[in-house]
């Protein structure tokens, strides 16, 4: 299709408007030719019918002699637009043809020419066109100037059917040609389009590389799109192999200060105790962000969001048996998320295990796609009935590492977690007042196409 903004959309419009230049042009010029050409003839037939009544005349001796005439039957018929006359130098009229009586025809002003001819446009009477031509003839020490004149206007006419005829024909071959190039378009870059659905099937994970064989011209572009996803695989691996190698060279010589300092009394030994448990959990952190990092970069990951949720949902009923989760469950047409199936868990799981965490007894789970500026998202809606949060807690419990009551138990880095996958995946998270009383927590997530599992049962 010519989508607004493609290139096959450019080039058919392109090429649409130079097909109208170029036969708008070509009618213009084949119109013109053909009045040139039109006219030249008439001119020429005039010549002839000049020379035809000078040699007449000659033939004769004398300008009045009945026998004078051209057999072209228009020079016999009135305001027929065809006359020719026969006049003295000083302006007399000496013979005339039929078609004159009863008018006046103006001589031609014009300069002669080499030849003694002249020629001049100008209407008769009745407003017909005419094109004139006249020539000087001397018989016996007397000059005479035979004019004839033709009907222009017919020229015209004719003229004018043909400009309507050429772009009506010049219209269907713009239509055809028109037609060829959206054609011609689509079938040039029909390449382009498989190159992007292969990329899309890499991006929405049914690939693992770019697949298909592409024109010379861009082939290269697969190619380099492969090497690209090839080299960023490594790259990740390296570095996730080089965190976990570093955070893990740093446990043992940790795990070993904390035994000292907790084997020794006193105020260095508490120092040291307190550093290292900071130092620790520095490390598990950056290590748990390294391992998110590399899973979340790696393309053509998605995973079914149902199925994910009501695992979940059977976990925390084990895990909190005095809450009642309510799980909406939506239809087959749900969009997946696009990433990976543990880190949607993650998110997920801590978000649905703090609302039990925090509420009354009442849970509430909720799966739908939303349409937004960003496409098509996943929105998870988890809310409880508990006491909820002000919106300037709202939005301080968001910053890294807050929590708003050390008595419930955590860590508080749960929460981190999830804003930290959320930052990745280029989704947002967002806290409410619940229509339940209390908190209601709106996760957007990124969407791929559906998968072919088959989605399992539960409540």
């Amino acid at each position: 299709m010519l989508r607004k903004g493609s290139i096959a959309a450019s080039l058919f419009w392109l090429s649409a408007a130079w097909l109208v230049l170029a036969l708008v042009t070509t009618g213009i010029l084949l119109t013109d030719l053909y009045s040139r050409a039109l006219d030249t003839t008439l001119t020429e037939t005039l010549d002839f019918h000049v020379e035809s009544l000078t040699g007449a005349l000659l033939e004769t001796g004398d300008p009045q002699d009945p026998d004078i005439a051209l057999a072209d039957p228009r020079f016999e018929r009135p305001r027929s637009g065809w006359y020719w006359i026969i006049r003295e130098q000083n302006g007399d009229l000496v013979n005339l043809s039929t078609s004159v009586v009863g008018i006046e025809l103006p001589g031609v002003g014009a300069v002669a020419d080499a030849q003694g001819r002249s020629t001049e446009i100008t209407n008769d009477p009745f407003g017909t066109q005419l094109r004139m031509v006249e020539r000087s003839v001397t018989l016996d020490a007397q000059s005479y100037r035979i004019t004839v004149a033709g009907n222009l206007t017919e020229i015209l006419e004719l003229v004018s059917d043909f400009r309507g005829q050429t772009f009506i024909v010049l219209g269907a071959v713009g239509v055809m040609l028109a037609a060829m190039s959206a054609f011609v378009a689509r079938i040039a870059l029909r390449p382009i389009a498989l190159l992007s659905r292969a990329v899309e099937a890499v991006r929405e994970g049914d690939s693992a590389e770019v697949s298909g064989t592409y024109p010379t011209e861009i082939a290269p572009l697969a190619e380099e799109v492969n090497e690209l996803l090839r080299s960023n695989s490594q790259i990740i691996e390296r570095a996730r192999n080089q965190v976990g190698n570093l955070a893990h060279g740093l446990k043992t010589p940790i795990a070993v200060l904390r035994n000292e300092a907790h084997a020794r009394k006193g105020a260095l030994a508490d120092v040291v105790s307190s550093e290292t448990e900071k130092m620790s959990n520095m490390v598990s952190t950056y290590l748990e962000r390294a391992r998110l990092a590399a899973r979340t970069s790696v393309v053509g990951k998605k995973a079914d969001a149902t199925m994910i949720m009501l695992r979940l949902t059977r976990v925390m009923r084990k895990i909190h048996p005095d809450v009642t989760i309510a799980f909406q469950r939506p239809d087959a047409s749900l969009h997946w998320f696009r990433g990976d199936e543990a880190d949607l868990e993650e998110m997920a799981g801590n978000l649905l295990d703090n609302a039990c965490k925090w509420s009354k007894g009442q849970v509430g789970v909720r799966l739908s796609s939303e349409r937004g500026d960003k496409g098509t998202q996943l929105l998870v809606r988890i809310d409880d009935n508990g006491p909820g949060l002000s919106e300037a807690d709202a939005q301080k419990v968001l910053r890294r590492g807050v929590r708003l009551d050390e008595k419930t138990p955590g860590t508080g880095l749960g929460l981190d977690i999830v804003k930290e996958l959320v930052d990745v995946y280029g989704g947002s998270l967002e806290l409410k007042r619940s229509q339940l009383g209390g908190l209601l927590v709106e996760l957007r997530l990124p969407t791929a196409r559906l998968g072919g599992m088959v989605r399992g049962s539960g409540s």
